[in-house]
C-alpha cells in the first residue's frame, strides 16, 4: 500500500499550542501547523500580541480555527486555564511545542543567582510544568511534543565573539537547554507506552532584527558555520512540519539541529 506524503504531513482535525507562539520564531513554527491543516492556539503572557498574530494568520489560513491566549508560564494556575480553554474550544490536544523565552543578556561576569534562576525556571523548569499539565491530553490524543532546545545546549558560546552584556549568551540559557534536551529523551523514553512522542529542535543562529543591523557582530555570527551565515525563521518550517506530523511518526528522542553546521567544525 502506498502512503502519500501529503497524507503523512497533513495535520487536518489536530490542534497544536505553541507557547511563545507569536514571537519571531514562533509565528514561524505556527504557520507550519496551520498550513497543514491545524488548528492552532498561540499562547504567551503577551494576549494581545498573541490575539493580533492569530488574527493576521486566519486570514491566511481560513480552513483552520486560530486563537491567542494569555499563558504565564511561572504561574500554574495560568498554565491550568490556558489547557482548560484548549480543550473546551478544541475538544482536546494534538501537538504541544514548547517554545517561550524570555531573559536578559548576561555575561559570566554581570548575571546574578536572580537571573540564573529566572532563566532556569523559563527555559526548563516550564516545559517540565507544562507537559505535565497537558499529559491527560496528549495522552488522549496519543499527541507529539516538540521541546525548542539551542544549540548552545550541546555546544558553547564561543567568548571571542560577544563583547559586553549587548549580544551575550548567559551561562543559565545553554544550561537549561542542555537539560531541554535530556528532558526531551526523558519523555520520549517514559511517555512512549501512552503513544506521545517527544523530540527537539536546536535552532542556532537566529538573530533578531534588531541584532541584525550589528553588522560586525553578524559577520562574527556568519562565519561560526558552514553555511557562513544566519538562519531565517522559514528554516526551521520543514523540522516543525516533520516532527509534529506523521512523516515523523517513527521518530522520538531525537534533537534535531537547524543550526547552518554550526557544530560540525
Amino acid at each position: 500500500m502506498t502512503v502519500l506524503l501529503k497524507d503523512l504531513f497533513s495535520l487536518k482535525n489536530r490542534t497544536a499550542l505553541v507557547t511563545g507562539g507569536a514571537g519571531y520564531l514562533g509565528l514561524a513554527m505556527c504557520e507550519t501547523l496551520a498550513e497543514l491543516g491545524a488548528n492552532v492556539v498561540l499562547a504567551s503572557r503577551d494576549e494581545e500580541k498573541c490575539k493580533n498574530a492569530a488574527a493576521t494568520l486566519q486570514e491566511i489560513f481560513s480552513d483552520v480555527r486560530l486563537i491567542g491566549l494569555r499563558l504565564e508560564l511561572l504561574e500554574p494556575e495560568s498554565i491550568t486555564d490556558c489547557l482548560q480553554i484548549v480543550e473546551r474550544e478544541f475538544g482536546g490536544l494534538d501537538i504541544l511545542i514548547n517554545n517561550a523565552w524570555s531573559g536578559k543578556k548576561n555575561s559570566w561576569e554581570s548575571i546574578t543567582e536572580e537571573d540564573w534562576q529566572y532563566d532556569i525556571d523559563m527555559s526548563l523548569n516550564a516545559p517540565f510544568r507544562l507537559v505535565k499539565a497537558a499529559f491527560r491530553l496528549l495522552e488522549a490524543r496519543r499527541g507529539a511534543i516538540l521541546n525548542i532546545a539551542s544549540m548552545y545546549g550541546h555546544v558553547a558560546p564561543d567568548h571571542r565573539i560577544y563583547e559586553g552584556t549587548t549580544f551575550a549568551n548567559p551561562p543559565s540559557y545553554g544550561a537549561a537547554k542542555a537539560g531541554v534536551i535530556q528532558f526531551t529523551k526523558y519523555l520520549a523514553s517514559f511517555l512512549s507506552p501512552y503513544g506521545i512522542r517527544a523530540n527537539a529542535i536546536s535552532p542556532g543562529a537566529f538573530p533578531h532584527p534588531p541584532t541584525r543591523e550589528h553588522k560586525i557582530f553578524l559577520d562574527r555570527l556568519s562565519g561560526k558555520n558552514p553555511l557562513n551565515r544566519v538562519g531565517e525563521p522559514h528554516e526551521l518550517k520543514g523540522a516543525v512540519a516533520l516532527l509534529c506530523s506523521d512523516a515523523g511518526s517513527y521518530m522520538t528522542g531525537q534533537n534535531i539541529c537547524v543550526d547552518g553546521g554550526w557544530a560540525v567544525w
